[in-house]
């Protein structure tokens, strides 16, 4: 395999789905060249990946972030080109798929659950103070 490439990981010896093995990987590239990418541009700091889910024929992927923010995702928007040179570079798959940017709606399903269970603790904490 050549050097910078990654490979696909297997569980226990046992094979699973190949999308979800192409997802945790590009899921990988993407965090990593993040990282990178938010020392020289600030709107890029404070994203997570959550996931990455791609269609079974590889031509798309969604990337979930924890959160997205207008400026953050034109950033991303901005990049996505170059974010996929680095996928294709990065993987061994015969397609690269184009990425889309969305906010997770778990986290903020999560966030709407907390906030019930934080009034049902205590019934004032929902109030407005005056």
């Amino acid at each position: 395999m050549p050097e910078g490439r990654r490979s696909f990981p297997t569980r226990g010896g046992a094979r699973y789905a190949r999308s979800l093995r192409v997802n945790q990987v590009l899921r990988e590239v993407l965090a990593d060249e993040l990282e990178r990418l938010a020392d020289a541009d600030e709107r890029l700091r404070l994203l997570t990946i959550t996931s990455v889910v791609t269609t079974p024929d590889l031509r798309n992927a969604t990337v979930y972030l924890s959160s997205l923010e207008d400026e953050a995702a034109e950033a991303l928007e901005e990049r996505r080109v170059r974010l996929q040179q680095i996928v294709g570079r990065e993987m061994r798959i015969k397609r690269t798929p184009r990425l889309t940017f969305l906010a997770d709606p778990a986290v903020r399903s999560g966030e709407v659950v907390e906030d019930v269970l934080r009034r049902l603790k205590d019934p004032r904490a929902g109030e407005p103070s005056e």
